[in-house]
């Protein structure tokens, strides 16, 4: 008999290490800085709103360079129908997955119906991901949470992933951690809520045949390594914006590969030309270079490079040379 939450990909993308999405951060900057480190991991952009990507400038939310692939495009949202459009421009502009929030807990978020508060209405998140399955072919999954205010129990989430899964969606990443919709900002939903992650494990063991990735509170490659024995695949997030070196070892601890990213100065030299052509296009450094704060952390010269960043990369006609100049000020003994 067909198992009936099987859903297959035509050419499964590798979910074993994925970079979280996350708003204000994962731009196409940073994402570009992330694959020159690892070429094996999965990136999400920021979450997008269905009504930015129809009724907005859906070039400036789209646009991405082909270097970053395997990208996948997060959509926020509630409407079927809009959704479903949206899942036909990711496909159109080239990208591996689209994914649907039903995680975050922002009060915007919350008062436009979607994020964290679908997870009460999983019936209508299965009309969602039924409509994006229809209009594109490329793999439509789910990041939620595994509970939401006094709606935490494990009941309640494995019917959640049930209808879900029954509307076929294959792969579920699960941030273990419940939220609260009432009374915590966002920040506090990341960090006040424990982190539950046995519940995501569970699922796993009760939905054999569905992918579930494990996000939250991932900090080291040791402990993504611990629950991929549970899990199929882990999700990091700030850990890895505020440490990108972090990555380095990625490709070859979790995917086996042979191949290291090289030192960091290695990689601020490979990111020149890319800062030369978006300077050329009128992007100012400063949009690139503050994803670079964090890439010496722990490392000798670390606050100086920190500090000429800071100071110089904001100022008007700033490009590369500020980076070769910060550059300087860090010894490379890699």
């Amino acid at each position: 008999m067909a198992d009936p939450y099987v859903a297959k990909e035509a050419t499964p993308l590798d979910r074993r290490f994925s970079v979280a999405p996350m708003l204000d951060w994962t731009d196409r900057y940073f994402r570009y800085l992330v694959r020159l480190i690892s070429r094996r991991a999965l990136l999400y952009t920021e979450m997008v709103t269905s009504g930015a990507l129809l009724h907005g400038d859906a070039e400036r939310h789209l646009a991405h360079f082909p270097e970053e692939r395997p990208l996948a495009l997060q959509l926020g949202g509630s409407e079927p129908e809009e959704l479903a459009r949206c899942a036909r421009l990711a496909e159109a502009w080239g990208y591996d997955e689209v994914n649907l929030n039903v995680g975050c807990p922002s009060d915007r978020v919350r008062s436009g119906r979607f994020g964290a508060c679908l997870m009460a209405e999983p019936e209508r998140v299965a009309e969602c991901v039924a409509a994006m399955r229809s209009a594109t072919s490329l793999p439509v999954t789910v990041k939620h949470r595994i509970g939401i205010d006094h709606q935490d129990d494990y009941r309640s989430l494995h019917r959640f992933v049930e209808k879900v899964a029954r509307a076929g969606c294959r792969t579920f990443i699960v941030h273990a951690r419940k939220a609260w919709l009432q009374g915590l900002s966002p920040k506090e939903n990341r960090e006040v809520p424990p982190l539950r992650p046995e519940r995501v494990y569970r699922l796993k063991k009760d939905f054999p045949s569905l992918e579930i990735v494990l996000n939250g509170g991932i900090l080291t490659l040791d402990q993504a390594l611990a629950h991929l024995r549970r899990v199929d695949g882990v999700m990091v997030g700030r850990a890895a914006y505020h440490d990108p070196w972090l990555l380095a070892e990625v490709d070859r601890r979790l995917f086996g590969e042979d191949r290291h990213p090289g030192t960091p100065h290695q990689l601020v030299r490979a990111l020149l030309p890319m800062v030369e052509r978006e300077r050329a296009r009128g992007v100012p450094l400063k949009r690139i270079s503050r994803h670079l704060l964090g890439l010496f952390r722990g490392r000798p010269g670390a606050k100086r490079w920190r500090r000429h960043l800071s100071r110089h990369a904001y100022l008007p006609g700033a490009g590369p040379e500020v980076l070769i100049e910060a550059l300087s000020l860090v010894p490379e003994n890699d």
